[in-house]
């Protein structure tokens, strides 16, 4: 994958140096397991802290999300793309811009809501396209026109245009979740942590912060029901930390670190299956432009140029990764072989003493994970090598994802960022989170491009393989450009159940709760 060594730095002696593998220090909280297998106990990667599906934060929070607040369709489990109705008898793409559908009869929501009925689901919709809301998810329903209520349980979906990604990316998540229009708007107009009118196949019964979250299977619920009475999520961030636990039994299942799967295959725990799946996410450096010390451009691409990606990848993964080229994972539309940068840090300090930069000192602010550590100890090493003193900031979940919003202190302070963003099967899932819209909401990096926002907006109507392809290559060449982003990998995914769970996984390895079973 790499050569074993450049400049004097290798995997091995790297880690030996730092000892980036130590012990956690987080304690495990102990969760017994149901002896008859109808409670099933996983692990998350982070606590849940908002379940409004216009405004969720995570992907731990899309898992819960999808129970409580059935959406219309969802991904099917298995190794190929493909969609289910949830809270749909049937739904049906009419021509480019119509969409009918009928919702399931006899779904109530809890705390005396009342019968979930088409207006709902207007409701849902038209909350997260509304530009009003600002919820961070509006482009999931850029195309939308308006849902018409043509009954009480029917309705139509109108576009303004073809929108490619709509049955990928949009319909088959929390986008088409479904909330009480009565409830919502009691509530101010936005949901917390705490559920109000649920009605999905499972209920939120129990949360108690940084230690599990419980759901109930919902005995009202009208569809096929969940295959566990109960399920136990419980909030671990570091991936080793969750490995201890699955191997003591306090887990049916967990995603493992990347860097443990070559491990995990060759000896894996008595009683357990170990998974290996392609994954769509993207892991990256990221450049605040609009920092004050980062806002020369040479200086943002000294920092690229600094940067050795091989050697940051196959530190942090212990080979099991490969290096990634963009936003864009390998298969779809837009996946690309290389960037417009290379590792050289003769460029790197060149670049800097033009811009009077020499000397320069950064904060790199890190999700308080083993890997990302590890990633960020590299990328320390390498900025020193060019005269680039880095200090490494560890945040917990709770913290790390609002570093960059606008609503809060930070974000024109933050500088380097490591980020990792989970992804649907499409590119615009990937490049939207970088249009202008998105500054101060996921666009951490503040990267501010109309000709990037143009290509999006083309990307979504554009059904040419070929073009989409040249379309999305080109705003990651514009990203490479700004000098506001590393590209490292898109990881693979790593799992571990017990023997007696049949995970309900998407082909990229991530959950899907109602579709776990029993062996």
């Amino acid at each position: 994958m790499t050569s074993p060594t450049k400049n004097g730095l290798n995997r091995r002696s790297f880690l030996a140096a730092t000892g980036a593998f130590g012990a956690a220090s987080m304690a495990f909280p102990h969760m017994a397991i149901s002896q008859d297998g109808r409670v099933l106990t996983v692990r998350s990667y982070s606590d849940l802290q908002l379940l409004d599906p216009a405004f969720r934060l995570s992907l731990p929070e899309d898992d819960i999300i999808r129970e409580i607040y059935a959406p219309l369709i969802e991904p099917v489990a298995g190794d190929e793309w493909d969609w289910r109705p949830v809270a749909v008898s049937s739904i049906e793409q009419i021509d480019d811009t119509t969409i009918n559908f009928t919702l399931l009869e006899g779904m109530q929501f809890s705390d005396d809501y009342g019968e979930v009925t088409a207006e709902d689901v207007k409701f849902s919709i038209e909350r997260i396209a509304d530009p009003a809301n600002e919820s961070p998810y509006a482009g999931d329903w850029a195309a939308l026109d308006s849902v018409e209520v043509t009954g009480t349980h029917t309705g139509t979906i109108k576009l303004k245009n073809a929108f490619v990604p709509l049955w990928s990316t949009t319909l088959p998540t929390p986008a088409s979740c479904i909330v009480s229009k009565k409830a919502v708007e009691g509530a101010g107009g936005k949901l917390g942590t705490e559920p109000v009118a649920q009605f999905g196949r499972y209920m939120l019964t129990e949360w108690v912060p940084k230690q599990r979250t419980v759901l109930k299977r919902n005995p009202d619920w009208p569809g096929e029901p969940g295959q566990f009475d109960e399920i136990h999520i419980i909030p671990i961030e570091d991936p080793a930390t969750a490995e201890r636990g699955f191997e003591a039994g306090d887990l049916d299942y967990t995603w493992t670190s990347v860097s443990s799967l070559p491990r995990l295959k060759e000896n894996p725990p008595v009683g357990s299956v170990v998974l290996e799946k392609p994954s769509l996410a993207y892991v990256w450096l990221g450049i605040n432009q609009d920092n004050e010390a980062l806002q020369d451009p040479r200086i943002r691409r000294a920092i690229q140029h600094a940067i050795d990606r091989e050697i940051v990848v196959d530190a942090a993964y212990f080979g099991a990764a490969s290096v990634g080229n963009g936003i864009v994972a390998p298969g779809l539309p837009g996946s690309r072989d290389s960037v417009t940068y290379d590792y050289d840090p003769d460029k790197a300090r060149a670049l800097l003493a033009e811009a009077g930069a020499e000397g320069l000192s950064v904060t790199l602010d890190i999700l308080n994970q083993t890997e990302r550590l590890t990633a960020a100890q590299v990328i320390q090493a390498n900025l020193a090598d060019v005269g680039i003193t880095c200090e490494i900031k560890q945040n917990d979940s709770g913290t790390f994802w609002s570093l960059g919003s606008k609503e809060g202190d930070y974000f024109m302070d933050l500088q380097l960022v490591l980020s990792r963003f989970s992804m649907q099967p499409d590119p615009s899932w990937a490049t939207v989170w970088f249009t202008p819209e998105q500054v101060g909401v996921w666009n951490w990096e503040r990267f501010n491009s109309a000709e990037y926002k143009a290509l999006h907006d083309e990307g979504l109507v554009t059904s040419d393989p070929a073009e989409r392809d040249r379309i999305y290559k080109e705003m990651q060449r514009l990203m490479d450009e700004s000098g506001s982003y590393v590209f490292l990998t898109h990881e693979v995914i790593g799992a571990i159940h017990k023997d007696d769970v049949e995970p309900g996984l998407k082909p990229n390895g991530e959950s899907l709760f109602a579709q776990f079973k029993p062996a």
